[in-house]
């Protein structure tokens, strides 16, 4: 079985794969980017490149003909998002899809306590004093302890955020599609009751997938109702969110923090720049040096049952609602 690899899971996990029965054609992803398919076919054999069986890629979707990969069964992702992925055709021919559902999940967990409590510390007036030489006790410092934290989608990235919250003492909302109940959490709301969950919270975090039904669900309606200095984060996708409805809202939040923005990167003559109390990092929060590894061993479990039973352990049930 082939299959073709852009992101390189290292030479003891590429041997794993091989000796599952894999015979892999490897193309770095950069030099997908940075080559022409001119200069491409000169140095790969294009034609055993659209033999593969499965695809571990991100977005190389953008440079290779996903048409013209006749035997293709399976595609795996790098990433959690999948707004690159031609969904339709991949659904109309069957294929599996596998994507990044717990590599990012740890660090994105511990840039959520991080994001609260730099809000609730003050961390970025702390710095500029310090950089001011300025030494001055900021009376207006918070507790996180006893505030309501609530999480706009309870995935793996939110159970992580949740299992680390829960040492400071506070409560745990969540809303996903049918207000099931999730491990960690206190309380869970459908999206049809999602209101009280607004009106109540302290601290509201993005993380839904993007959807058609999720694009800009946080908007004036919603930041009507939140609470005056409350949190919101947003750090699942930038389309979450209307940032026009943002812009008029902003003040009335203690602190608002996105990592992810609806155009990326954030226009420099956007608003949001210049308020003091938006902290915003470049869709930064994914980043850790255990990625790598905790992605290989997901790889590796899903490729083992595709050649073994024809089907990877774990793949998205239904890729037309994104999750």
């Amino acid at each position: 079985m082939k299959i073709l690899i852009n992101r390189n899971l290292g030479k003891e996990k590429m041997k794993e794969i091989e000796e599952l029965g894999y015979e892999i054609i490897f193309i770095p992803e950069k030099e997908l980017y940075n080559t022409t398919k001119e200069e491409l076919g000169k140095k790969y054999d294009l034609n055993k490149v659209y033999e593969v069986d499965v695809w571990f890629t991100y977005m190389g979707f953008d440079f290779l003909d996903i048409t013209k990969m006749k035997n293709l069964k399976y595609v795996h992702l790098t990433s959690a998002g999948i707004n690159q992925v031609p969904v339709d055709y991949l659904e109309e021919n069957n294929i599996y899809l596998s994507n990044n559902t717990t590599g990012y999940a740890v660090p994105m967990a511990e840039s959520i306590v991080m994001y609260i409590l730099e809000v609730y510390k003050n961390s970025y007036k702390m710095f500029k004093s310090q950089e001011e030489k300025n030494w001055k006790t900021d009376m207006s410092w918070m507790e996180l302890a006893g505030k309501k934290v609530g999480f706009l989608g309870t995935g793996n990235i939110a159970k992580e955020a949740a299992k680390r919250l829960r040492a400071f003492e506070v409560d745990i909302w969540g809303v996903n599609t049918d207000g099931r109940d999730i491990e960690f959490f206190d309380r869970c709301f459908s999206v049809k009751e999602m209101d009280l969950f607004f009106k109540e919270c302290d601290v509201v975090i993005g993380l839904m997938p993007a959807t058609d039904k999720t694009t800009g669900i946080v908007n004036s309606s919603k930041f009507e109702i939140m609470k005056k200095d409350s949190i919101f984060i947003n750090i699942g996708r930038g389309n979450l969110v209307n940032e026009r409805d943002l812009e008029k809202y902003v003040s009335k939040f203690r602190g608002v923090v996105l990592d992810v923005v609806e155009n990326e990167p954030l226009s420099k003559d956007s608003i949001l720049w210049e308020c003091e109390n938006v902290i915003i990092t470049p869709h930064n929060s994914w980043v850790s040096e255990n990625n790598i590894n905790r992605l290989g061993i997901r790889v590796y479990e899903n490729l083992k049952s595709f050649i073994e039973t024809g089907r990877p352990n774990y793949y998205m049930r239904d890729i037309k609602r994104g999750y």
